[in-house]
């Protein structure tokens, strides 16, 4: 029996762009110090499945949208931090531009599923 998050695109994506963003964070050279960065960028970008795979499990579809804003919630955070990380040069341009990219895509395949949701008269 599987679960129904995992058909979702987003759900893929997600999960695909937090492993990715995982990888990066092992490559970073930072300063100790730094370590909460590294930790609180982890999670904000494992959030984003982990709220679209809660959120399908709920009872109720205005549950399910819930969680979709707060996954979003956590990709703007992620990006916040990519974005300060870039700014440290602790990440590439380049690994920059390719993760913003998939974050994009993310976010509107989020709000596209706000949208059906909201107009949908069945509950998921």
């Amino acid at each position: 029996m599987g679960f129904g998050f995992e058909d979702l695109e987003v759900w893929k994506k997600s999960i695909d762009f937090a492993n990715q963003v995982i990888s990066v964070i092992e490559d970073v050279k930072s300063p100790r110090k730094h370590y909460r960065l590294l930790e609180q960028l982890e999670s904000s970008s494992t959030s984003i499945p982990m709220n679209i795979a809660e959120g399908k499990g709920r009872f109720s579809k205005k549950e399910f949208i819930q969680f979709l804003y707060i996954s979003r919630g956590s990709l703007y955070e992620t990006m916040t931090l990519l974005i300060i990380f870039r700014m440290r040069n602790w990440i590439s341009m380049e690994t920059f531009s390719t993760l913003e990219a998939q974050a994009k895509e993310i976010v509107n395949m989020l709000m596209g599923l706000v949208k059906y949701l909201k107009k949908s008269t069945f509950d998921h």
